[in-house]
């Protein structure tokens, strides 16, 4: 796919330094980055994002000055591979392979903490659950296994703002990041990932329908799990 980093102007080379190809080859200096608590920007699967160490305190604060977020909306994390989920979040109470049937892929599932979770207490506090993502894209997976942590990962904009899928989008936002990796223009379009509720057992409740919700629904429902009824 191809790069947006030639067409910058070139009144943009003081930003330029920062911005690197998403490939392998600087997969290495990402995870440096993450363990320094730096807040780096990165392709997805479905848009780009901010990512950090979720458990550095420093890096999470970053990024909500980064976005202008508040403190109360909380980030989700990313894991490189479906079987890490566990050291995060509660899986006991899913029925067996429903979590690789749906990961990797555009869904964010919201699991309890629960008492073994080696996040620290300062990601979403007051919170007893999580949105956990495996995104099927390779160099954020990549470093994630090498950060040997869970990244936290959200959208990166300007809260309130149109989502990203080119580093374009966001330019204004590259000084307050390590690096920028660049991954083309992301054809998911601005939808983001669904996101499910699966704390309860039996139950699913779909919290945002994004770019998956259709599929997300028959995996859930092929595991025999109920639509939770709204509330109210």
């Amino acid at each position: 796919m191809a790069s947006n980093v030639e067409t910058c102007e070139v009144g943009a080379e003081s930003k330029m330094g920062l911005v690197h190809p998403a490939t392998e080859l600087y997969a290495d200096e990402a995870i440096e980055a993450l363990k320094a608590g730096k807040v780096i920007a990165v392709p997805t699967d479905t848009l780009y994002g901010f990512a950090c160490d979720a458990c550095s305190s420093e890096a999470v604060n970053r990024i909500y000055e980064i976005k202008g977020r508040k403190y109360t909306s909380p980030l989700a994390i990313c894991v490189g591979d479906v079987p890490d989920i566990k050291r995060f979040a509660v899986t006991d109470h899913l029925p067996h392979a429903l979590l690789e049937s749906l990961l990797p892929g555009p869904v964010t599932v919201i699991l309890g903490r629960g008492e073994s979770s080696i996040l620290e207490k300062s990601l979403n506090p007051g919170l007893d659950s999580i949105g956990v993502r495996v995104p099927d894209c390779d160099f954020i997976r990549i470093i994630a296994r090498g950060a040997e942590s869970a990244l936290a990962l959200t959208s990166a904009n300007l809260s309130g703002q149109p989502s990203s899928v080119s580093i374009k989008d966001f330019e204004n936002l590259w000084e307050h990041c390590a690096y920028v990796y660049d991954g083309g223009v992301l054809p998911a379009g601005r939808a983001g990932s669904t996101v499910v509720d699966l704390t309860k057992p039996g139950k699913y409740k779909i919290l945002r329908p994004g770019s998956a919700k259709e599929e997300t629904v028959a995996i859930l429902e092929k595991y025999s799990l109920i639509e939770e009824a709204a509330s109210g």
